[in-house]
């Protein structure tokens, strides 16, 4: 079962960057297509991005497509989200999530594919 930890979140100005690590433990990364998705108050939580075991597919939520970037260095057993051109509405809580069942290739933007979640990282935008 692996097991992954959240960082990098804080409090940023709208219009600044910040760059998010999920850190895997337990197991090796590459077995696993990964998400980010976030989670504002009094929301649903929402994707945000995901990519595959691979790294060759990504996809991304229409919200941040052009702003996030997700990648995946599997050697650190590490993904990372970039995130440029903060709004205030990226505000939330940001998990990293890991699934095994996906090809390759392959990645997924619904949360409810994904077995294994970390315990997630609060982002601020203040405008």
């Amino acid at each position: 079962q692996v097991q992954l930890a959240e960082s990098g979140g804080g409090l940023v100005q709208d219009g600044g960057s910040l760059r998010l690590s999920c850190a895997a433990s337990g197991r090796t990364l590459s077995t696993y297509a990964m998400g980010w998705f976030r989670q504002a108050p009094g929301k649903e939580r929402e994707s945000v991005a995901a990519i595959s075991r691979s790294g060759s597919s990504t996809y991304y939520a229409d919200s941040v497509k052009g702003r996030f970037t997700i990648s995946r260095d599997n050697a650190k057993n590490t993904v990372y989200l970039q995130m440029n051109s903060l709004k205030p509405e990226d505000t939330a809580v940001y998990y990293c999530a890991a699934d095994r069942r996906f090809a390759i290739a392959t990645a997924s933007l619904t949360p409810t594919t994904y077995d294994y979640w970390g315990q997630g990282t609060r982002v601020t935008v203040s405008s």
